[in-house]
């Protein structure tokens, strides 16, 4: 293991509270001590002016700099860990889309071996299966000539081809046999989010009694809010469930941002980036899945002008949090980290600062600028030396 060393900010985002002028003492890849000052027994790194928050977890990210995680390469994710951990990102579900059957089963192969693979910068968590078992109505950038009917057997078998490290799968809840079928998945230990769905109100509402986790990407591919139909979108805004949040100031506006917290407890909201190969990169044309992608201005869309995904950041996403939804700043945080870290059940490990906890941290500057991530204590990005 390494040494011993500490490291110290202005401000520090812990799990409780918020520390001034504080240092972590960091020992065994973990948070040893929470210290007022600095310890000057130990090496010291300093970070005045910046503030110190928990590493960053992206739940829901298909690629960046110009690979993908359908590409079923390793290569390919670790030039995503790699590029994550600039931005801040200590840990991430690799997120498929809707392709083949075989592409599909090759993709979580290859995360499975990830997820148990000592990456290079941010860790490959599990996987995120989001394609394969949506409906027509809002597909978005989801092939429909891909689409399967739900079945048990098709659920265990991507498990089984990830190695168990699949950790959701998404669907739409009007899909025939959706509530025994997400009564299965979560009986093997898997999440559902539900997503690119035409459903009612109450066939979404079914879908969360018998188990379901919450809704991906909030009001972005799914039956929006009418006065007499509350929709999938009610429901999972008023259900007792998680929602993802795609904060770029695109896929939302800021009322909407505002509307989400203040229907939703903080622990229920999670950022995700939803960002595709394209992230990273110039403007141009890109492939999601079997759909070719446009972007534009860093907007993504399909040849039928649907939204593609994004080309975010999760740092800019907590930084439009503030600035667009006027969250707090550390609530914007724990959005990223700690809500995350709890979906996944991790939270006993990850998500916050707070010791005992791995030291997955993350600097940052006054203008929200990434300075330098940590991964269980290992400095695995550094601005200026990079």
């Amino acid at each position: 293991m390494h040494k011993p060393y500490s490291i110290s900010a202005s401000t520090i985002v812990g799990e409780d509270k918020n520390y001034t002028d504080s240092t972590l003492l960091i020992e065994n890849g973990r948070i040893s001590k929470i210290v007022d000052g600095t310890i000057d027994d130990y090496g010291l790194l300093e970070f005045s002016g910046s503030t110190i928050v928990p590493g960053l977890i992206d739940l829901h990210i298909h690629g960046r700099k110009g690979c993908d995680v359908m590409d079923g390469k390793m290569s390919s994710l670790n030039t995503i860990s790699n590029s994550l951990a600039k931005h801040g990102v200590t840990g991430f579900l690799a997120t498929t889309v809707t392709s083949s059957w075989v592409e599909t089963l090759t993709a979580m192969d290859i995360l499975g071996q990830a997820a148990k693979t000592k990456m290079p910068g941010a860790a490959v968590l599990g996987g995120y299966s989001e394609g394969l078992f949506f409906t027509k109505d809002h597909k978005g950038a989801h092939d429909e000539e891909c689409f399967l009917d739900l079945n048990v057997e098709r659920v265990d078998a991507l498990i089984d081809a990830a190695h168990g490290q699949l950790r959701v799968i998404a669907l739409a809840p009007e899909v025939e046999n959706a509530t025994e079928v997400i009564q299965h998945i979560t009986d093997r230990g898997v999440k559902v989010m539900l997503g690119h769905t035409n459903a009612t109100y109450s066939e979404t509402v079914d879908a969360i009694k018998a188990g379901a986790s919450g809704g991906v990407h909030v009001f972005n591919g799914m039956r929006g809010i009418h006065h007499r139909e509350p929709g999938c979108t009610g429901a999972v805004l008023t259900e007792n469930c998680s929602v993802e949040v795609i904060a770029d100031g695109v896929h939302l506006h800021p009322a909407i941002l505002k509307m989400i917290c203040k229907l939703k407890a903080v622990d229920d909201i999670t950022l995700i980036s939803d960002c595709i190969n394209a992230g990273g990169m110039a403007d141009g044309l890109y492939t999601l899945g079997k759909l070719q992608v446009d972007v534009a201005n860093g907007i993504a869309r399909t040849k039928a002008g649907s939204l593609a995904g994004s080309t975010l950041t999760l740092e800019k996403a907590v930084k439009n949090m503030v600035t667009l939804a006027d969250v707090e700043f550390r609530d914007a945080v724990h959005m990223a980290s700690l809500s995350p870290a709890k979906f996944l059940e991790i939270d006993d490990k990850r998500g916050s600062i707070k010791e005992a906890k791995d030291a997955d941290l993350c600097v940052v500057g006054d203008a929200g600028e990434v300075e330098m991530t940590i991964i269980s204590g290992e400095i695995v990005y550094q601005k200026n030396n990079q």
